[in-house]
């Protein structure tokens, strides 16, 4: 660990409320706020003290561990795995032992930054909660959404502010495409951008070993997800199995009959979007038909079941018979998948982005409808790094990294307005022309008390005319500070490529290619368990 310890030691951290990012939801920043409003829509607080209620609620939902643990054991069969993963799976056996969750699509080469920072972040909680509560186990789990369809964002990815995408013409649930002649032409224009890198040889060797012609990006992610986290001991689990789904079958058949959660979400939908955006509102049926290439909806069509955009009609006869013998070929959307999740496993917390969380506190009706445990909500950790060179010009501008959450515009407007010799605002001439305008005022009601509105009409006129005359000096005055403004643009180009978040754009790719592998270790080592607080990591 001599390059890590050395690595470790060259960055500093500085931890801020989420709020000053200006990049989290109302309803996100509520919810870390405790807003009693909120306090319907679920069960536990993202705190400790909510946390260990949820470990001792779960008890009273058990789950069928000797199909969880007999399927994982079936999963990792002839592949060589850490001691700990080993006997993380083992203790999953035990009545005893408990999951920390995190879900997310199989992204190629893991996608954005923040599909790694919420499995580092699951990791992290498990293990303070071993300490914390040591008569018990906790164990990491990556539920892998293998059968999400949408290519055009799991195919994507973005390395050093570069887009690649894979094109190609498979359909149907992503986990199982293949990795074809284009993935690997993909994977060769990666490489030839990586591999002058520290640590580029050794980073593309390594997504090579994993993503090979004829794999399956299910199974090319599960290989590569290990290859970063088995070491400390995180489970990857791939739900598309038959004997999993079977535990799933009396929430399916009740969906079926019943069409329960539309219902159970249209209730917390219609309270939540008095005061917030919603993230789904879910269908009539919240699953879909899984087979080969298919993944499409299941939609009621009179006495029959469709699947929607294809011929496949089922009776209801003919459906149920369908998912008494291949339950594995019925998927849960977004509304019906975390209820699946919380069946399988013996989950106390979940962890998931802003977007998730949003959509979970849609959910607690639907859990309640199905008889599931509805786990604590933990706000994944999120990060910003900010490499020497960056950090040198934000030192250059007298600025900290926080000041670059703000908009461009504001940034240089700051600068310009501290370090301008010239008087670019009027605002002790805009108190003056105010009293004298008052005394106008005064003057006019004398004579005329319906002159008051002309009056005040002038005023507010003037007073337009001095605030765009007040932009325009700060304009020009802005023209004479090019150097910082480009400046300024650079920076941003790195903390906030395309306008998002560093974590919703950037890739692990570039960042272990430049600092090698021990780059994981550097953020595992700054992830935080239950504080809610953005860090900022900066190289020195």
């Amino acid at each position: 660990m001599r390059k890590f310890a050395k690595l470790y030691m060259n960055f500093t951290t500085n931890k801020i409320s989420y709020k000053q990012t200006n990049s989290f939801s109302k309803l996100v920043l509520d919810y870390l706020e405790g807003v009693p409003a909120l306090d319907i829509f679920y069960n536990y607080k993202p705190n400790t003290s909510g946390v260990k209620k949820a470990i001792a609620d779960r008890k009273n939902f058990p789950i069928n561990r000797s199909v969880l643990v007999n399927t994982l054991k079936k999963q990792y069969e002839g592949i060589e795995i850490s001691d700990k993963l080993q006997d993380n799976i083992q203790s999953l056996a035990s009545d005893n032992t408990f999951t920390i969750c995190t879900a997310h699509q199989p992204n190629i080469f893991t996608g954005h930054l923040y599909f790694i920072y919420k499995i580092l972040h699951a990791i992290k909680l498990a293990e303070s909660l071993e300490e914390t509560e040591s008569d018990k186990n906790f164990v990491p789990v990556y539920y892998m959404g293998t059968e999400d369809a949408d290519l055009d964002e799991l195919g994507e990815v973005f390395i050093n502010g570069i887009h690649y995408k894979w094109q190609t013409d498979q359909k149907g649930a992503v986990g199982r495409m293949l990795v074809d002649d284009n993935f690997i032409a993909l994977m060769e224009q990666i490489a030839g951008q990586l591999l002058v890198s520290t640590f580029g040889q050794e980073v593309i060797e390594s997504i090579k070993k994993y993503y090979t012609t004829g794999s399956t990006i299910e199974q090319a992610t599960f290989h590569f997800v290990d290859h970063l986290f088995g070491s400390y001991g995180l489970i990857v689990l791939l739900p598309e199995n038959a004997n999993l789904k079977n535990e799933f079958v009396p929430i399916i058949t009740k969906e079926l009959e019943e069409q329960f959660s539309a219902k159970a979400v249209a209730e917390t939908v219609a309270l939540l979007s008095a005061n917030y955006k919603m993230q789904a509102t879910g269908r009539a049926i919240n699953l879909f038909y899984l087979k080969d290439n298919i993944r499409d909806r299941i939609e009621a069509s009179g006495n029959d079941f469709i699947v929607a955009n294809t011929d496949i009609i089922f009776t209801k006869e003919t459906l149920f018979a369908e998912l008494k013998n291949n339950p594995e070929r019925f998927s849960p959307n977004v509304i019906l998948r975390p209820v699946y999740q919380e069946m399988i496993l013996p989950n106390v917390a979940f962890i998931g982005g802003g977007g998730e969380l949003a959509y979970w506190l849609e959910l607690k009706k639907v859990f309640e409808a199905a008889n599931v445990f509805f786990p604590a909500l933990i706000l994944r950790n999120s990060f910003t790094i900010i490499p020497q060179n960056t950090n040198l010009i934000i030192e250059k501008l007298g600025l900290t990294a926080t000041a670059f959450f703000e908009k461009e515009n504001s940034i240089l407007e700051n600068i310009v307005k501290s370090e301008s010799v010239l008087k670019l605002n009027l605002t002790v001439e805009i108190e003056k022309i105010k009293a004298e305008y008052e005394k106008i005022k005064f003057a006019a009601s004398t004579i005329d008390n319906t002159l008051t509105a002309h009056v005040d009409a002038l005023h507010t006129k003037a007073m337009h005319k001095l605030q765009g005359l007040e932009k325009k000096m700060l304009k020009a005055e802005k023209k004479k500070f090019e150097v910082q403004q480009k400046q300024i643009q650079k920076v941003k180009m790195v903390l906030s490529p395309n306008g998002a978040l560093q974590e919703r754009i950037d890739n692990i790719l570039q960042y272990t290619c430049n600092y090698g592998n021990e780059f994981i270790e550097v953020l595992y080592k700054n992830s935080n368990a239950l504080e809610q607080n953005f860090t900022i990591l900066t190289e020195q």
